[in-house]
């Protein structure tokens, strides 16, 4: 069963329903602030996370082309031991 007491309806003596107060302005200012910081916040964590990323480019791009050259250079020596490589001489 539901034991719940229906809901409170406030009503004038001439049977209009009276009107929810209104909200404040500084309350509403208040709230329009706090979104705005809000979103001023989100903002600069997207900048400083996009300025971080290309901090971080030129490391990437210098540690891929190291990575790159010592795999080259890998590949010369074991072709050197196995006696791959080109002559040097046509024949």
């Amino acid at each position: 069963m539901n034991k719940r007491n229906p809901p409170d309806l406030e009503m004038t003596l001439e049977g209009e329903f009276v009107s929810p107060p209104h909200v404040p302005v500084a309350t509403r200012l208040l709230a329009w602030a706090i979104v705005a910081a809000v979103v001023a916040g989100a903002l600069f964590l997207a900048a400083f996370a996009l300025w971080l990323a290309m901090l971080m480019l030129p490391v990437a791009i210098g540690a891929t082309l190291i990575a790159w050259s010592i795999y080259r250079y890998r590949l010369w020596r074991e072709q050197k031991a196995f006696g791959i490589g080109r002559p040097m001489t046509r024949s």
